[in-house]
């Protein structure tokens, strides 16, 4: 699957395939068929790519045979597993960081009732 996100962001910036196989320090026949999607484009890469061209990997990506996700979490930065990028919506993600806060005072009141309950 041509990967068209890459190739029209690449030609908006001005850059050749050929300066894009430079940066990415593959032969310029390696990289046409990575935006053409006959070889697969990996998470380093993609990284790398969104870098050179001065954009988000969102802006440029497209998934390979298997499913990619992109993650947004500030904490710990992009996750990568084998093959798998997980995404998380902001919103989901404020929603978990609200409940953990509650769960985190609902720990300390406990902690609290343990220290009165063992002093009696």
């Amino acid at each position: 699957m041509e990967k068209l996100k890459l190739i029209e962001t690449r030609k908006n910036k001005g850059y050749s395939q050929m300066y894009m196989a430079e940066k990415l320090c593959v032969d310029e026949s390696n990289y046409c068929r990575r935006e053409r999607g006959q070889s697969k484009i990996s998470f380093a890469e993609w990284t790398k790519l969104a870098n050179i061209l001065g954009v988000s990997i969102e802006d440029i990506f497209e998934a390979e045979e298997s499913q990619f996700f992109i993650c947004k979490d500030s904490a710990s930065g992009n996750y990568q597993g084998t093959n798998n990028i997980y995404s998380v919506p902001e919103s989901l993600l404020e929603t978990q960081q609200k409940y953990i806060q509650k769960l985190e005072e609902e720990i300390r009141s406990l902690k609290e009732l343990l220290k009165k309950a063992d002093k009696n």
